[in-house]
């Protein structure tokens, strides 16, 4: 579709989006793009570097499933420092706020927290765009992480500041929508009222990439040797929110099984631990690949026997497990690294698609794993089976994006083609 300005315009501040591999710009993506086939006329502003590796440059301006895109400078420095994240938000900010305010027909505004303060952003253009209706789409929480984590005082002036401007965007948002029920909790403890325009929607697979690949025909198997090996997968974001040690403990402890191979795939500031490890003690058993493309991922998430899903004890309610429902997507189980209760405890045990273990237990990950190995083919394609079931029938992403966009256009006048 041609974008064409002429229609009412749905303006979205998203420090990352496609092509870069982020999680979230992924999702921003695929609901701008429901959008434009709806009839809006969706404009996007971005960094123009890479979000996890900023030495990639994207171009300043294309268009995208129709999505109109705009790609800002100084938006993006990489993550390895918070001030240079925080420096970097705020330039995006800026900006954002400069071309929101000459948007043409602008009717609503839509944002998630890539970086949290697009919220700033979006309540001055709101406000001073006659009062235009914003969408909050909430990935994370900021500065609950970094207080949990403790990389940050809950009393220090930074903390505050951000609290304020976390209340300020529930106060003004015409519709929120949190992840799980845990994250919905700790907004309503922001002391601000919101329940009648909070939804709690788990994010949506990225189906249109993923495809079963059975291992005979697997080329990224292939490719890196493992055939006729159990693969136990961990892809995606390796950070402090989702720690791995327990189980790279285990894998070092596990090196006698010359067909049990540990993945770690993606990047992040967690993922030197897994890189120390490999240099340290040169097990066999251990592995790590960058990010894959995202036309590639269908391989590599199906090179899995079984994928592992860390959450941290002290974030649930913070960030949110999405790389669950890539491996669900695939039939293939899941191993949970993490606390009980969460949003990944709760679908394990619902439905009986994998194992738990917790952090630090590493003698229980080690039995489990072995248990894991023990089990019969059968059984595990089974769990995986159910995996799918479940995503079909509740999580799919046709299901989730279209009630997405639905909030998206709820209280808007709607366009059709």
């Amino acid at each position: 579709m041609t974008p064409d300005s002429s229609r009412p315009t749905l303006l979205v501040f998203s420090q990352v989006y496609v092509p870069d591999p982020a999680s979230v710009g992924q999702h921003m993506a695929d609901a701008c793009a429901e959008m434009v086939r709806r009839g809006w006329r969706v404009v996007v502003y971005a960094a123009n570097r890479g979000y996890d590796d900023p030495s990639k440059r994207y171009p300043s301006r294309e268009v995208i499933d129709g999505v109109e895109v705009h790609r800002l400078q100084l938006s993006s420095f990489g993550k390895s420092s918070i001030p240079m994240r925080l420096l970097a938000g705020t330039i995006f900010m800026i900006q954002c706020i400069a071309h929101g305010l000459w948007t043409r027909n602008l009717r609503a505004i839509f944002i998630s927290t890539s970086p949290p303060m697009c919220a700033i952003a979006a309540i001055t253009v709101s406000v001073l765009r006659g009062g235009k209706p914003i969408k909050y789409w909430v990935m994370d929480l900021n500065p609950d992480q970094m207080v949990v984590l403790g990389k940050a005082r809950e009393t220090s002036l930074p903390v505050r500041l951000f609290d304020a401007m976390n209340r300020a965007i529930l106060r003004r948002a015409a519709d929120i929508v949190a992840l799980d029920r845990f994250m919905a909790a700790r907004l309503e403890r922001k002391g601000v009222p919101i329940a009648e325009k909070l939804a709690i929607m788990p994010p949506w697979p990225h189906e249109g990439h993923l495809e079963i690949v059975e291992h005979a025909d697997n080329p990224f198997r292939k490719a890196h040797g493992l055939e006729g090996k159990f693969v136990i997968m961990y892809s995606g974001n390796h950070g402090p929110s989702n720690p791995v040690k327990t189980v790279l403990d285990a894998a070092l402890r596990l090196q006698d099984d010359e067909d049990l191979v540990f993945m770690f795939i993606g990047g992040g500031v967690g993922k030197k631990e897994v890189e120390q490890v490999i240099a340290r003690h040169k097990p066999r058993n251990i592995r790590s690949l960058p990010y894959q493309p995202l036309d590639q991922i269908k391989y590599s998430l199906s090179a899995a026997d079984v994928h592992l899903v860390s959450v941290g004890d002290e974030v649930v309610g913070v960030v949110h497990p999405c790389k669950v429902y890539g491996a669900m997507a695939l039939a293939r189980p899941v191993l949970l690294l993490g606390p009980d209760p969460c949003h990944v405890s709760d679908i394990v045990a619902k439905h009986d698609i994998g194992w738990h273990i917790r952090h630090g237990e590493v003698d229980d990950a080690v039995e489990t794993i072995r248990r894991i190995r023990l089990t019969p083919a059968e059984t595990l394609r089974t769990k995986g089976d159910r995996a799918l079931e479940v995503v079909s029938a509740e999580l799919s992403e046709p299901i989730l994006r279209g009630r997405f966009c639905d909030i998206l256009e709820r209280g808007l006048s709607e366009p059709r083609p």
